[in-house]
């Protein structure tokens, strides 16, 4: 049977007029979907439930998490942090429901992957921080929002040598495209860095006492139906995923 991929949705608690305005909403891009079905897994867009019974239920029923890129930003009180710059934080009710999800999935050794905001997520969840503004706080820093679209690549990573990244695309060194202007500044104690930009901004991240948990920085869903290694990070979650199924 093929594996169950709980992904998580965005939130609009009735105060963004483009993600259905007044009426509470919730919101996903259908790229994600499309990436884990064309590839052989079933997608469930998961209810932000509330209640912890609900998600320990919601973890039994899947298997693999796929926590997904945002527009808005985790609260910098998360990580301990007063927000320094001005930008949109995340629903609570989404940012509680993924950060909890996550340290459940990890004490089931559920396989995690975590796409742009849903990296940051892992980082802050395990007990790491972030950058609020790679602009503001990072000397000399790429430009991380790329201009072209982003089904484009924008710049290089390096990946650590016989890190779960590098087992997966099987190169030192892969392009990506780049949508975000925030980053993990202090790895979480229990992850370790796995790629790096030019500017020595963190670009994955992983645990190697895990039986799958990677986040990635960039997008690769906007890249798998024509890149290879892109392809490769959505095979390889749903392969683990597969594996703890049987």
């Amino acid at each position: 049977m093929k594996p169950l991929i709980g992904v998580t949705p965005d939130f609009n608690a009735g105060d963004r007029k483009e993600w259905g305005g007044r009426e509470p909403t919730y919101f996903l891009r259908a790229r994600y979907i499309r990436a884990i079905e064309d590839l052989g897994g079933i997608p469930l867009v998961l209810p932000l439930a509330a209640d912890l019974a609900a998600r320990r239920r919601l973890l039994t029923s899947i298997d693999g998490l796929l926590l997904t890129g945002s527009g808005p930003d985790l609260a910098p009180e998360l990580y301990g942090e007063r927000q320094r710059y001005k930008f949109r934080v995340m629903s609570q009710r989404r940012a509680t429901f993924e950060l909890e999800m996550a340290q459940l999935a990890r004490m089931a050794d559920l396989p995690l992957l975590g796409i742009c905001g849903g990296m940051q997520a892992l980082n802050v969840a395990f007990g790491g921080s972030l950058y609020q503004d790679i602009g503001s706080q990072r000397p000399h820093p790429l430009q991380h929002r790329q201009s072209t679209p982003a089904t484009r690549l924008s710049h290089p990573v390096k990946i650590t040598p016989k890190s779960l990244l590098h087992r997966i695309v099987k190169t030192g060194t892969m392009r990506v495209n780049s949508s975000h202007h925030q980053s993990v500044k202090d790895v979480a104690p229990s992850l370790q860095a796995s790629a790096r930009a030019p500017d020595g901004v963190i670009e994955a991240i992983e645990s190697s006492a895990q039986r799958f948990l990677l986040g990635i920085q960039w997008h690769p869903e906007f890249l798998f139906d024509r890149h290879h290694r892109h392809r490769r990070l959505f095979e390889a979650f749903l392969e683990a995923a597969q594996r703890r199924r049987r």
